[in-house]
Protein backbone atom coordinates (compact mmCIF):
# COMPACT_ATOMS: atom_id res chain seq x y z
CA UNK A 1 0.00 0.00 0.00
CA UNK A 2 2.79 2.13 0.92
CA UNK A 3 4.48 1.58 -2.60
CA UNK A 4 1.49 2.14 -4.47
CA UNK A 5 0.89 5.39 -2.50
CA UNK A 6 4.63 6.17 -3.05
CA UNK A 7 3.65 5.39 -6.95
CA UNK A 8 0.45 7.47 -7.42
CA UNK A 9 2.14 10.75 -5.10
CA UNK A 10 5.18 10.19 -7.90
CA UNK A 11 2.47 10.53 -10.46
CA UNK A 12 0.62 13.16 -9.49
CA UNK A 13 4.04 15.18 -8.76
CA UNK A 14 5.33 14.55 -12.47
CA UNK A 15 1.99 15.35 -14.15
CA UNK A 16 2.09 18.48 -12.07
CA UNK A 17 4.91 19.72 -12.96
CA UNK A 18 4.41 18.55 -16.53
CA UNK A 19 1.05 20.80 -16.76
CA UNK A 20 2.99 23.86 -15.02
CA UNK A 21 5.38 23.60 -17.90
CA UNK A 22 3.40 22.99 -20.56
CA UNK A 23 1.41 26.34 -19.07
CA UNK A 24 4.44 28.57 -18.53
CA UNK A 25 5.53 27.35 -22.47
CA UNK A 26 1.60 28.02 -23.67
CA UNK A 27 1.52 31.30 -21.52
CA UNK A 28 4.98 32.49 -23.31
CA UNK A 29 3.99 30.77 -26.94
CA UNK A 30 0.71 33.94 -26.66
CA UNK A 31 1.02 36.79 -28.35
CA UNK A 32 1.28 40.35 -26.69
CA UNK A 33 -2.26 41.35 -26.46
CA UNK A 34 -2.65 44.74 -29.00
CA UNK A 35 -3.47 48.16 -27.41
CA UNK A 36 -6.91 48.82 -27.95
CA UNK A 37 -7.10 52.63 -29.01
CA UNK A 38 -10.25 54.33 -27.46
CA UNK A 39 -9.85 57.58 -29.10
CA UNK A 40 -11.56 61.06 -29.69
CA UNK A 41 -10.67 63.16 -32.22
CA UNK A 42 -10.08 66.37 -30.71
CA UNK A 43 -8.38 68.64 -32.54
CA UNK A 44 -10.86 71.87 -31.94
CA UNK A 45 -10.35 71.61 -28.15
CA UNK A 46 -7.44 74.89 -28.41
CA UNK A 47 -9.86 76.58 -30.43
CA UNK A 48 -12.95 75.75 -27.81
CA UNK A 49 -10.56 76.77 -25.12
CA UNK A 50 -9.42 80.14 -27.15
CA UNK A 51 -13.30 81.07 -27.26
CA UNK A 52 -13.52 81.16 -23.19
CA UNK A 53 -16.77 78.77 -22.58
CA UNK A 54 -17.08 76.95 -19.71
CA UNK A 55 -17.01 73.21 -20.29
CA UNK A 56 -18.62 71.08 -17.12
CA UNK A 57 -18.14 67.36 -16.80
CA UNK A 58 -20.81 64.25 -15.99
CA UNK A 59 -21.23 65.91 -12.66
CA UNK A 60 -21.85 69.79 -14.00
CA UNK A 61 -18.26 70.56 -12.43
CA UNK A 62 -16.31 73.22 -14.56
CA UNK A 63 -13.29 70.97 -16.07
CA UNK A 64 -11.54 71.48 -18.89
CA UNK A 65 -12.17 69.38 -22.16
CA UNK A 66 -9.07 67.22 -22.15
CA UNK A 67 -9.52 66.08 -18.45
CA UNK A 68 -12.64 64.92 -19.04
CA UNK A 69 -12.17 62.78 -21.72
CA UNK A 70 -9.05 61.75 -19.72
CA UNK A 71 -10.75 61.11 -16.98
CA UNK A 72 -13.24 59.23 -18.71
CA UNK A 73 -11.33 56.54 -19.97
CA UNK A 74 -9.83 58.02 -23.44
CA UNK A 75 -6.76 56.98 -24.08
CA UNK A 76 -5.52 58.15 -27.39
CA UNK A 77 -6.59 61.51 -28.78
CA UNK A 78 -6.68 62.58 -32.67
CA UNK A 79 -4.84 65.34 -34.28
CA UNK A 80 -5.50 66.76 -37.44
CA UNK A 81 -2.42 68.68 -38.72
CA UNK A 82 -2.83 71.39 -41.72
CA UNK A 83 0.59 72.46 -43.58
CA UNK A 84 -0.12 76.49 -43.45
CA UNK A 85 -4.29 77.18 -42.08
CA UNK A 86 -5.75 80.55 -42.49
CA UNK A 87 -5.27 81.07 -38.82
CA UNK A 88 -3.08 78.93 -36.05
CA UNK A 89 -5.68 76.31 -35.54
CA UNK A 90 -4.27 72.87 -37.09
CA UNK A 91 -1.09 74.79 -37.64
CA UNK A 92 2.65 72.58 -37.23
CA UNK A 93 3.35 74.73 -33.75
CA UNK A 94 -0.40 74.70 -32.37
CA UNK A 95 -0.39 70.69 -33.10
CA UNK A 96 2.86 70.18 -31.59
CA UNK A 97 2.11 72.33 -28.35
CA UNK A 98 -1.43 70.37 -28.11
CA UNK A 99 0.74 66.46 -28.80
CA UNK A 100 2.82 67.58 -25.69
CA UNK A 101 0.31 68.32 -23.46
CA UNK A 102 -1.57 64.92 -24.78
CA UNK A 103 1.82 63.10 -23.94
CA UNK A 104 2.18 64.73 -20.34
CA UNK A 105 -1.66 63.71 -19.80
CA UNK A 106 -0.83 59.84 -20.50
CA UNK A 107 -2.39 59.36 -23.40
CA UNK A 108 -1.22 58.44 -26.59
CA UNK A 109 -0.96 60.76 -30.05
CA UNK A 110 -2.44 59.86 -33.25
CA UNK A 111 -1.67 62.37 -35.75
CA UNK A 112 -4.28 63.01 -38.77
CA UNK A 113 -1.67 64.75 -41.68
CA UNK A 114 -3.71 66.22 -44.16
CA UNK A 115 -0.93 67.32 -46.59
CA UNK A 116 -3.03 70.46 -47.22
CA UNK A 117 -3.97 73.89 -45.63
CA UNK A 118 -7.27 72.94 -45.02
CA UNK A 119 -9.96 70.05 -45.07
CA UNK A 120 -9.11 66.68 -47.36
CA UNK A 121 -11.33 64.38 -47.61
CA UNK A 122 -12.46 62.26 -50.91
CA UNK A 123 -13.96 65.24 -52.60
CA UNK A 124 -11.04 67.68 -51.73
CA UNK A 125 -7.27 66.83 -51.62
CA UNK A 126 -5.54 70.23 -52.23
CA UNK A 127 -1.99 71.00 -52.15
CA UNK A 128 -0.54 73.55 -49.83
CA UNK A 129 -0.48 76.66 -51.71
CA UNK A 130 3.55 76.66 -50.98
CA UNK A 131 3.92 73.26 -53.30
CA UNK A 132 1.50 74.27 -55.94
CA UNK A 133 4.09 75.04 -58.29
CA UNK A 134 6.59 72.27 -57.75
CA UNK A 135 7.91 69.94 -60.57
CA UNK A 136 7.00 66.48 -58.91
CA UNK A 137 11.03 65.39 -58.23
CA UNK A 138 10.56 68.60 -55.79
CA UNK A 139 7.23 67.75 -54.57
CA UNK A 140 8.45 63.97 -53.13
CA UNK A 141 10.83 65.41 -51.43
CA UNK A 142 8.88 67.84 -49.75
CA UNK A 143 6.63 64.87 -48.98
CA UNK A 144 9.57 63.30 -47.10
CA UNK A 145 10.72 66.56 -45.38
CA UNK A 146 7.24 67.38 -44.10
CA UNK A 147 6.64 64.36 -42.79
CA UNK A 148 9.94 63.71 -41.01
CA UNK A 149 9.42 67.06 -39.34
CA UNK A 150 6.37 66.09 -38.19
CA UNK A 151 7.94 62.64 -36.64
CA UNK A 152 11.11 63.70 -35.32
CA UNK A 153 9.34 66.93 -33.39
CA UNK A 154 5.84 65.89 -32.39
CA UNK A 155 6.75 62.00 -32.21
CA UNK A 156 3.43 60.73 -32.55
CA UNK A 157 2.30 57.02 -31.79
CA UNK A 158 0.55 56.93 -34.77
CA UNK A 159 0.18 58.72 -37.78
CA UNK A 160 -1.95 58.69 -41.38
CA UNK A 161 -0.13 59.99 -43.99
CA UNK A 162 -3.33 61.58 -45.80
CA UNK A 163 -6.85 61.85 -44.76
CA UNK A 164 -9.98 59.58 -46.63
CA UNK A 165 -7.64 59.17 -49.47
CA UNK A 166 -9.83 56.62 -51.50
CA UNK A 167 -9.74 59.56 -54.64
CA UNK A 168 -5.77 60.13 -53.46
CA UNK A 169 -4.00 63.56 -52.20
CA UNK A 170 -1.98 65.96 -53.00
CA UNK A 171 -3.95 67.05 -56.43
CA UNK A 172 -3.64 66.92 -58.87
CA UNK A 173 0.20 64.66 -59.19
CA UNK A 174 -1.06 62.22 -55.91
CA UNK A 175 -5.17 61.78 -57.96
CA UNK A 176 -5.17 57.73 -57.63
CA UNK A 177 -6.55 58.04 -61.39
CA UNK A 178 -2.36 58.23 -61.74
CA UNK A 179 -1.93 55.08 -59.65
CA UNK A 180 2.03 55.35 -59.91
CA UNK A 181 2.32 58.79 -58.94
CA UNK A 182 0.04 58.13 -55.80
CA UNK A 183 1.60 55.48 -54.74
CA UNK A 184 4.93 56.99 -55.34
CA UNK A 185 4.35 59.72 -52.78
CA UNK A 186 2.30 57.30 -50.46
CA UNK A 187 5.85 55.82 -50.02
CA UNK A 188 8.00 59.27 -49.70
CA UNK A 189 5.53 59.63 -46.61
CA UNK A 190 5.98 56.27 -45.28
CA UNK A 191 9.67 56.36 -45.88
CA UNK A 192 10.19 59.57 -43.72
CA UNK A 193 8.59 57.80 -40.55
CA UNK A 194 10.42 54.67 -41.04
CA UNK A 195 13.96 56.84 -40.99
CA UNK A 196 13.04 58.69 -38.49
CA UNK A 197 11.21 56.57 -35.66
CA UNK A 198 11.25 52.80 -34.79
CA UNK A 199 7.37 53.14 -32.75
CA UNK A 200 5.71 55.41 -35.04
CA UNK A 201 2.69 53.17 -36.37
CA UNK A 202 1.26 53.98 -40.01
CA UNK A 203 -2.27 54.35 -40.84
CA UNK A 204 -3.71 54.35 -44.66
CA UNK A 205 -7.31 55.47 -44.05
CA UNK A 206 -10.25 55.18 -46.37
CA UNK A 207 -14.04 56.73 -45.71
CA UNK A 208 -16.09 53.81 -45.88
CA UNK A 209 -15.89 50.42 -46.79
CA UNK A 210 -17.34 49.60 -50.18
CA UNK A 211 -14.59 49.65 -52.61
CA UNK A 212 -12.15 49.27 -49.87
CA UNK A 213 -11.21 45.76 -50.93
CA UNK A 214 -10.05 47.37 -54.18
CA UNK A 215 -8.54 50.52 -52.33
CA UNK A 216 -6.03 48.42 -50.65
CA UNK A 217 -5.11 45.98 -53.04
CA UNK A 218 -3.63 49.02 -54.97
CA UNK A 219 -1.47 49.73 -51.88
CA UNK A 220 -0.38 46.03 -51.01
CA UNK A 221 3.22 47.03 -51.86
CA UNK A 222 3.26 49.66 -49.47
CA UNK A 223 4.72 49.21 -45.91
CA UNK A 224 2.09 50.34 -43.79
CA UNK A 225 0.57 48.51 -40.33
CA UNK A 226 -3.22 50.07 -40.06
CA UNK A 227 -5.87 50.11 -41.82
CA UNK A 228 -8.02 53.05 -40.77
CA UNK A 229 -11.74 53.37 -41.89
CA UNK A 230 -14.62 55.98 -41.19
CA UNK A 231 -18.28 54.90 -41.06
CA UNK A 232 -21.00 57.48 -40.59
CA UNK A 233 -24.55 56.00 -41.43
CA UNK A 234 -25.31 58.64 -43.54
CA UNK A 235 -22.61 58.11 -46.52
CA UNK A 236 -21.17 54.56 -45.83
CA UNK A 237 -24.86 52.77 -45.42
CA UNK A 238 -27.16 51.52 -42.56
CA UNK A 239 -26.15 47.79 -42.65
CA UNK A 240 -23.90 47.16 -39.73
CA UNK A 241 -23.87 43.58 -40.05
CA UNK A 242 -22.35 44.43 -43.66
CA UNK A 243 -19.91 46.91 -42.60
CA UNK A 244 -18.70 44.17 -39.61
CA UNK A 245 -18.63 41.92 -42.62
CA UNK A 246 -16.09 44.07 -44.87
CA UNK A 247 -14.35 44.60 -41.75
CA UNK A 248 -13.59 41.06 -41.61
CA UNK A 249 -12.43 40.29 -45.20
CA UNK A 250 -10.17 43.23 -44.92
CA UNK A 251 -8.29 41.72 -42.34
CA UNK A 252 -7.94 38.54 -43.60
CA UNK A 253 -7.03 39.58 -47.15
CA UNK A 254 -4.49 41.97 -46.17
CA UNK A 255 -3.24 40.61 -42.57
CA UNK A 256 -3.28 44.08 -41.17
CA UNK A 257 -4.80 45.52 -37.72
CA UNK A 258 -8.20 47.79 -38.54
CA UNK A 259 -9.06 50.49 -36.88
CA UNK A 260 -12.27 52.39 -37.11
CA UNK A 261 -10.88 55.74 -37.99
CA UNK A 262 -14.26 58.10 -37.74
CA UNK A 263 -17.48 57.55 -36.43
CA UNK A 264 -20.02 60.00 -35.02
CA UNK A 265 -23.45 59.95 -34.22
CA UNK A 266 -26.19 62.55 -32.89
CA UNK A 267 -27.78 62.88 -29.35
CA UNK A 268 -30.29 65.16 -30.81
CA UNK A 269 -31.62 66.69 -33.95
CA UNK A 270 -31.72 70.42 -32.74
CA UNK A 271 -28.89 73.19 -32.68
CA UNK A 272 -27.12 75.08 -30.62
CA UNK A 273 -26.22 78.01 -33.12
CA UNK A 274 -27.18 79.40 -36.85
CA UNK A 275 -24.93 76.90 -38.84
CA UNK A 276 -26.47 74.70 -40.97
CA UNK A 277 -25.65 70.89 -39.78
CA UNK A 278 -24.70 67.99 -40.97
CA UNK A 279 -26.93 65.51 -39.34
CA UNK A 280 -30.55 66.93 -39.19
CA UNK A 281 -32.43 64.55 -40.19
CA UNK A 282 -33.90 60.93 -39.21
CA UNK A 283 -33.27 59.11 -42.84
CA UNK A 284 -29.39 59.88 -41.93
CA UNK A 285 -29.31 57.55 -38.64
CA UNK A 286 -29.82 53.67 -38.02
CA UNK A 287 -33.68 53.17 -37.37
CA UNK A 288 -32.44 51.20 -33.56
CA UNK A 289 -30.37 54.12 -32.83
CA UNK A 290 -32.44 57.36 -31.60
CA UNK A 291 -30.98 60.64 -32.11
CA UNK A 292 -30.87 61.07 -27.73
CA UNK A 293 -28.13 60.74 -25.44
CA UNK A 294 -28.84 57.21 -24.89
CA UNK A 295 -29.13 56.33 -28.77
CA UNK A 296 -25.98 58.06 -29.32
CA UNK A 297 -24.12 55.92 -26.12
CA UNK A 298 -25.83 53.13 -27.70
CA UNK A 299 -24.62 53.05 -30.91
CA UNK A 300 -20.56 54.04 -30.30
CA UNK A 301 -21.17 51.17 -27.86
CA UNK A 302 -22.27 48.94 -30.54
CA UNK A 303 -19.18 50.51 -33.10
CA UNK A 304 -16.64 49.45 -29.76
CA UNK A 305 -18.44 46.18 -29.90
CA UNK A 306 -17.48 45.42 -33.93
CA UNK A 307 -14.25 45.99 -33.63
CA UNK A 308 -13.39 44.55 -30.28
CA UNK A 309 -14.73 41.35 -32.08
CA UNK A 310 -12.43 41.61 -34.57
CA UNK A 311 -9.57 39.43 -34.18
CA UNK A 312 -7.43 42.44 -35.85
CA UNK A 313 -9.57 45.01 -34.44
CA UNK A 314 -7.44 47.44 -32.71
CA UNK A 315 -9.56 49.75 -31.33
CA UNK A 316 -12.20 52.97 -32.33
CA UNK A 317 -11.88 56.81 -32.81
CA UNK A 318 -14.85 59.30 -32.66
CA UNK A 319 -14.84 62.47 -34.30
CA UNK A 320 -16.05 65.64 -33.61
CA UNK A 321 -16.71 65.31 -29.89
CA UNK A 322 -15.19 68.52 -29.12
CA UNK A 323 -17.36 70.81 -31.55
CA UNK A 324 -19.67 72.57 -29.75
CA UNK A 325 -21.57 75.73 -30.85
CA UNK A 326 -18.21 77.78 -29.41
CA UNK A 327 -18.60 81.07 -31.62
CA UNK A 328 -22.07 81.94 -29.69
CA UNK A 329 -26.03 80.57 -30.09
CA UNK A 330 -26.47 83.32 -33.67
CA UNK A 331 -22.71 82.26 -34.87
CA UNK A 332 -23.28 81.00 -38.68
CA UNK A 333 -19.54 80.05 -38.54
CA UNK A 334 -19.74 77.88 -35.43
CA UNK A 335 -20.16 74.16 -35.69
CA UNK A 336 -22.24 72.41 -37.88
CA UNK A 337 -21.73 69.06 -35.75
CA UNK A 338 -22.64 70.37 -32.38
CA UNK A 339 -25.58 67.81 -31.89
CA UNK A 340 -22.82 65.18 -32.64
CA UNK A 341 -20.51 66.59 -29.51
CA UNK A 342 -19.88 64.46 -25.96
CA UNK A 343 -20.87 67.49 -24.61
CA UNK A 344 -25.08 68.60 -24.59
CA UNK A 345 -26.15 72.15 -25.15
CA UNK A 346 -25.40 73.36 -21.56
CA UNK A 347 -22.11 72.12 -22.19
CA UNK A 348 -22.15 69.40 -19.91
CA UNK A 349 -20.57 65.73 -20.79
CA UNK A 350 -22.98 63.40 -21.94
CA UNK A 351 -23.01 59.32 -20.77
CA UNK A 352 -21.69 58.52 -24.15
CA UNK A 353 -18.41 59.00 -22.72
CA UNK A 354 -19.25 55.81 -20.41
CA UNK A 355 -17.92 54.06 -23.70
CA UNK A 356 -14.75 54.53 -22.88
CA UNK A 357 -14.82 53.32 -19.05
CA UNK A 358 -13.94 49.45 -20.03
Amino acid sequence: MKRCLSYILAFILFTSCNSSDDATQQQEQLPETSFFIKGVDASSIPQVRQSGIEMLNTAGHSEDMLTTLKNAGVNTIRIRLWKNPEDNHSSFQEVKAFASEVKSMGMKVWLTVHYSDTWADPGSQTKPVVWQDLDFATLQQEVYNYTAQIVTEIQPDYIQIGNEINSGFLFPEGNITNLSQFTTLLSKGISAVRDTSEDCKIILHYAGYEGAQSFYSELIELDYDIIGLSYYPVWHGKDLTEFQNNITTLANQYNKEIVIAETAYPFTLDWNDYTNNIIGSEDQLLPQYTPTATGQKEYLQKIKQIIAQESKGIGFCYWGAELVAFNGPTATDGSATENLAFWDFNNTALPVLEVYQD
